[in-house]
Order: structure tokens, then sequence, then C-alpha cells
């Protein structure tokens, strides 16, 4: 580095041309073998010094020795080493500034025990029987996007699954599990598939550092706290302590996940990492990676102590390449960005388009929250991707969209707020933004094919929990209080007839409780487990979900992600502040020209006259098969309290 520079003008010099320009590397960076050779490729531009350190196993074992590495062009340290060296564990001793640090390699495909050493490894030796023939499900035009969390989806002893695989990946490579094995209430992925669910999103499988991978089954966290950002977790494997153990799990697990019928979904975190001045980014390249404010102390916009800088360009290129790497090496098919607010635009454009030459135009699914924890500290001129430019991203980059989450159920920010279906009311114009999934010139995305619509996800309190705040006065989350399964029903009613891609955590299904806790990141798994028993209890809702699920991908009007989706809504009328309707143009390859979507959230029954003609119904409050029958509606009726209905009229 430039002699002592202070925090301010070493923040000036890391966002200057002048250092991009200088140290910018395109070439090699990790380990590679080849035959008779390992080579290692570290880019740390200030440091003084980097040794090699090399051990025999990824945990306490002695050194077997250290190398001086040399440096080269753009400030990149490399060494060859004239044998394979194929399971042998690695760190680095970076000296900068006076100051020597251990460090793991950023660009590492494996590690020891809890992330603290890298590992050499030949990953087709990781690769399972039929990985190269492996190829994800066909694309669908009415994606169903579930969430789940390894060790939560299969922890509970009902869910069928052998002990031994209990929360970890391999309860991934199962797909007829039932309810205490005994063959009847589908459970884990044999109930997703049930469900009508088309990708599986993992919360995240990367090595994160809140869970010690030496400690107990029962330790628990979400795993949003990066250490090592192209490794999977170590906690759900069989063997944490060898390092390519997780390798192979995981792609066991995706491997089975596309043979049952799902595509699967990356939760990715590149906004923060678990540490800052001990994280590999940190102690490779002191403060290069990070964001900071004006006086160069550490910007906080993720609200967990760090701030990845994302425009800088080893920065960008970090990221892209560990996109890339997980999507060709783990077959991944999509990506969902935790925090995406924080990244700036224009990688997310080009990180779209790089999978799209890569891949095929639309292989690969990217979307992720619009917004940040906190205040960010990007570099002038920056443009983040938050909602406000949503409009400024690639028509295929996707956001969460939390207008119709809160209009349907109320503000996550305040348990008392209420939305329409817990007694908020909500005007025909906010209900057919909902419809129109806040896209074109009534909302922030430029088309459906950007909005992620949703119910509830991992964050804040479930559906159910939210309903039960607001309606139940007993707060009894556990029971099934019948007032919160009207609201429950209606909600997903309204959901599933919004367009965009439909996303839902999962057991949301089956009013999925974590007793009132808001934010059960790091909660017992007790709490955050998916209740078997529960889903086996209320069947009746998860059958109502899976008939508007299935009856959602036999209608044209919800499917349609164009820009000019909005165009298919031809009517709105509010009945009362309690009751809507929307009328759609439903034309496609369906039996229905015309769609009909009455809502009324009141507490007591509306009368209503029909459009002329007969209507058939497809779904009301109580049950969401009506669309396999015939049965006829015309003139005039009531609609009953808390209750949806959905009606279809033929073609003349």
């Amino acid at each position: 580095m430039k002699g002592q520079m202070t925090p301010a003008q070493r923040k000036r010099w890391f966002d200057s041309a002048e250092f991009e320009q200088q140290y910018h590397f395109t070439g090699y960076l990790g380990t590679r073998m080849d035959e008779s050779t390992t080579y290692f490729s570290l880019w740390a531009p200030t440091a003084d010094r980097v040794q090699l350190n090399l051990y025999p196993d990824g945990n306490n074992g002695e050194l077997i020795r250290s190398i001086d590495m040399q440096k080269t062009e753009k400030g990149v340290w490399q060494h060859w080493e004239s044998e394979r060296l194929d399971g042998v564990y690695y760190d680095y001793a970076v000296t900068a500034g006076g100051e020597t640090h251990c460090t793991q390699d950023p660009y590492a495909r494996a590690c020891g025990v809890n992330g603290k050493r890298s590992m050499v490894v030949d990953l087709s030796n990781t690769n399972p029987d039929g990985w190269e023939k492996d190829q994800a499900p066909a694309r669908t035009d009415a994606n169903i996007i579930y969430e789940i969390h390894v060790k939560d989806f299969s922890w509970d002893a009902n869910s069928g699954v052998p002990e031994s695989m209990r929360g970890k990946y391999a309860a991934l490579t199962l797909d007829d599990t039932t309810y205490q094995g005994k063959g009847e209430c589908a459970t884990c992925l044999n109930h997703a598939k049930k469900l009508g669910v088309t990708h599986i999103q993992l919360m995240p499988v990367y090595d994160f550092g809140s869970v010690d991978e030496t400690g107990t089954d029962e330790a628990f966290n979400w795993g949003y706290d990066p250490v090592n950002y192209n490794v999977p977790e170590g906690s759900y494997s069989s063997n944490p302590f060898c390092g390519d153990v997780r390798i192979r799990e995981l792609k066991e697990a995706i491997l089975s996940m596309h043979r049952a019928g799902f595509r699967v979904i990356m939760d990715v975190v590149y906004n923060h990492t678990y540490y800052l001045n001990e994280s590999c980014l940190f102690r490779t390249v002191p403060w290069y990676f990070y964001r900071q404010d004006e006086e160069g102390m550490p910007s906080n916009g993720s609200g967990c102590g760090s701030e990845i800088a994302s425009e800088r360009s080893m920065v960008s290129r970090y990221i892209m390449d560990s996109l890339m790497y997980w999507a060709e090496e783990y077959h991944f098919d999509g990506f969902r960005f935790d925090l995406m607010g924080m990244l700036d635009t224009g990688l997310m454009n080009r990180i779209q388009e790089a999978m799209d030459t890569r891949f095929g135009r639309g292989e690969k699914l990217l979307y992720g929250e619009p917004w940040a924890g906190g205040a960010c500290n990007p570099r002038q001129h920056t443009e983040l991707a938050h909602k406000g430019n949503m409009k400024r991203l690639h028509s295929a980059v996707g956001a969460f969209c939390d207008n119709t989450r809160d209009c349907i159920k109320g503000s996550v920010m305040d348990e008392a707020s209420r939305g329409f279906v817990n007694g908020g009311g909500l005007d025909g114009k906010k209900l057919a933004c909902c419809i129109r999934a806040w896209a074109g010139e009534w909302g922030e995305f430029a088309a459906p094919s950007q909005t992620i619509t949703y119910l509830s996800s991992h964050d804040d309190w479930t559906l159910w929990d939210k309903l039960t705040c607001t309606l139940d006065q007993n707060r009894c989350f556990t029971g099934f209080d019948p007032g919160v399964l009207r609201a429950n029903r209606l909600a997903f009613a309204m959901l599933s007839c919004c367009q965009g891609h439909l996303f839902m955590l999962s057991g949301e299904e089956f009013g999925r409780t974590k007793e009132g806790i808001k934010n059960s990141y790091n909660s017992p798994v007790t709490v955050n487990r998916m209740d078997w028993k529960r889903c086996r209890a209320n069947r009746a809702l998860v059958e109502y979900y899976r008939g508007l699920i299935a009856l959602r991908k036999k209608l044209p009007a919800l499917k349609d992600l164009s820009a000019t989706a909005g165009n298919r809504i031809l009517k709105v009328a509010q009945m009362d502040k309690d009751t809507v309707s929307i009328l759609l143009d439903n034309h496609g390859n369906s039996s229905w020209d015309r769609l009909l979507l009455i809502f009324n959230a009141g507490d007591h029954a509306m009368k209503t006259s029909l459009p002329c003609g007969q209507w058939r119904l497809l779904a009301d409050g109580e049950n969401s098969f009506h669309w396999q029958g015939r049965t006829i509606l015309t003139g005039t009726l009531l609609i009953p309290a808390n209750s949806a209905l959905i009606l279809g009229k033929a073609a003349n």
C-alpha cells in the first residue's frame, strides 16, 4: 500500500480508477491440479509477504510445511507444487502493514471442520453416480417457489425420515416419506411434490459461522452468516471433518431433487460476512471488500456489522465467479439474493446476462430482497438494486413484493397492523395493483416477471402467527382458531390470483407456527422445525392450498409475466370496504376466457349480481377443487363472509 494511509485515504484509493487499473486481475484464482502438480493463486495486492501453510487435516493437525509464495502481476501471489495435493488442507499467512494473519483461501472449494482451513480437492471425485447426466426439470410457466431450511425441514421425528438422515442433506434424497413412515400423509419432498411445488429454495447451504459443526445436531441457525462462500455447510453433512463429504452429499441432494421434479434455488448472502476483521476477505486484502463511510470506518448497511462493496471490480468479479461456480459445479437453477438492495444494479444485470449466455435465456431464476438492513455507503454514483430501481434492472431479475404481502395481512413491522383479510380493509385500486404484481405504470416493477408475490418467508412472523396476533384474542398459536383458518384461506386465495412468481414459506399451507416468535433465526430447532403432526391435523388447509396451486397453473391471466400482463384487468368493482371484485381477460390455453375474482373479508355475506352469462364455479372459500366439477352460477348470489369466489366464463 502507498505508505501509511488514513482510513479515509485508504477508502478513496480503493474506490479510485487508479487502483482498479493497477490491480484488476482476470486470471485464475484458487487452487487447481493436473496429473502431477498443484497450483495456488491468491489475489492480495496490499500484502508484503504471503506464505502457504500445508496441513494433514482440517482441524488441529500440525503444520507439514510453510512455503513463501511469489508475487506476480496485478498483486497476485502464486506457487506451483510438484505433486498432486488432493485432500491436503491449507491456509495463507498474509503480512500487510506490519501485521500477519492466517486466513482461508477466499476461492476455496472445500474446507475442514468449521471452515478454518481450506482443502485442495479433485471435484470430479465428489460427483455422485449419474451426475454427468443430471438435468433440471423442464421450465414451467407457473413457478411455485417453496422455501425450506435443510435442518428444520426433516428434523421432526414424525417426518418419516430415518434418524441418521434427519436435518441433513441426505434427507433431501428421499421423495417418498410419510408421517411416521406409516404410508399416509406425505412429508418433506413427498409433501412438496403433492402440493404442486416447482422450485425448492434452500436457505443458506454455503459454509456459515453461526453453528459449531462439532456440536450437537440440535444446534440451529438460519445461516445468514457467510464464512466460506464457495463451500457447502458442514453441519448438514454426515461428516463435517472430511472436506469432500459435504460436497458429495449436497450434490446428491440436488440430483435427487431434480429427479423428483424440482428445480433448486440457492439462497446467497453477498452483502456481509459473519466476521469483519477475521473474515478471509478482510485478512487477504484488508478493507478492500468492504464499504466504509467518509471517515473510512466500517459501513453497516446489512445491520450485521459489515457491508460488501459490490461496485469494486474485484469484489464484483468475486461474486460473479462464486455464482457461476455454484451454477456450474452444483447445478443450481437459480439464486435468491439476501438484501439485494445493497448490491449494485450493474452487477445484478451482468449476472443475469452471464447466466443467460452460459446456460440459456431464462434458465437460471434470479431474485432477491429489494432493500437493505440499514443505510448503505456505496461509491459515489453507484446505483443500488433496491425497490426504487427495479425498472433499471434486467426484466428477469426479480424481487419480493412487500406491497402485496402487507396489503393482504398487514405490515410486518407492527404486530397489530391489519391487512385486508384481518380487518384492515382494501380499496379496489390497491387490490388491482396486487393482481397486477405492482408492475408497469401502477408500481415499482417493470413486469410481473420481476415480481416475487408472497405472504410469508423465514423472516418475520409466519402467516399463521401474524393472523393469530390480530384475530385470536387468546393468542393460541398452536390451536386452529376458525377465524384464523378462514383468514388464512382467504389470504392464499388472493395471493394465488396475483400475477408474478408465487413464493411460499414451507409449512404456510398447514398453518406453520413459531409460537409468535417474530425473528427465530437462532431459536431452538424445536421452534423452527416443520411440525409434521400439525400438517397431518390440518390437512383441509393443505388441500385448499393444493387446489388453488393446481388451478393457478391452468389460468393464463395469472401466469402472464409479460410487460402487458396488467392489461388483462378489465374491471374493478368496490362493493364496500371489505368486498372487491376484479374481472380478468383469461384468453390463452384455457377453458375460460374470463375470470371473475370476488374477495369478501367482511363478517357478513354480500349479495352481488354476476355479469351476464353462465359462470363456472372454480373455487370458493371452502373448496378449491370446484374447477374439477361443473357447477354453473348465474344472476344474483351471496358471497359468504371471510371468503373468496373464483369464477370462469367459457368462450362464446
